[in-house]
């Protein structure tokens, strides 16, 4: 114990970024618990939208989407639904919802706006396209 007192004295600046760190990953952890959107994998993904009629919500540019996206995705922007202008989503509420974006990391701000906005069912995928793409899953182009 009085080693780390010792390290910490003598290294002030890695201490604090080390105790800031740490707060940030039990703060993350917390946070996504209690979540109601929840990070699902391309498995889940695959099995909602096979055996629940899914419906995937791509929030990438109309360039990106056009380059490659899952089969049957809607493409709608993510400022869009910030907005609260939803479209052909509302009668998609009940459904499960899998909002995609290209990394897995911008997907969680639209996914929680449409939790708010009354959807019951919605999840993050987990890596994104780019996971997706990664363990060679179909993707369809252009559109």
């Amino acid at each position: 114990m009085q080693e780390i007192m010792q390290f910490a004295s003598n290294h002030p600046i890695l201490s604090l970024a080390w105790v800031a760190l740490l707060v940030l990953v039990i703060v993350t952890t917390v946070k996504g618990m209690f979540s109601k959107v929840k990070t699902i994998s391309r498995g889940e993904a695959t099995r909602l939208i096979n055996k629940e009629d899914a419906v995937v919500v791509d929030v990438r540019s109309r360039d990106d989407f056009r380059r490659g996206h899952i089969s049957g995705a809607l493409n709608v922007a993510a400022a869009e639904i910030k907005k609260g202008n939803l479209g052909e989503l509302e009668k998609h509420k009940a459904q499960p919802i899998i909002v995609v974006c290209a990394t897995g990391q911008s997907a969680a701000d639209p996914a929680a706006h449409l939790s708010a906005a009354g959807f019951t069912q919605v999840s993050v995928l987990k890596d994104g396209i780019s996971g997706w793409s990664g363990e060679n899953l179909p993707l369809i182009r252009g559109k």
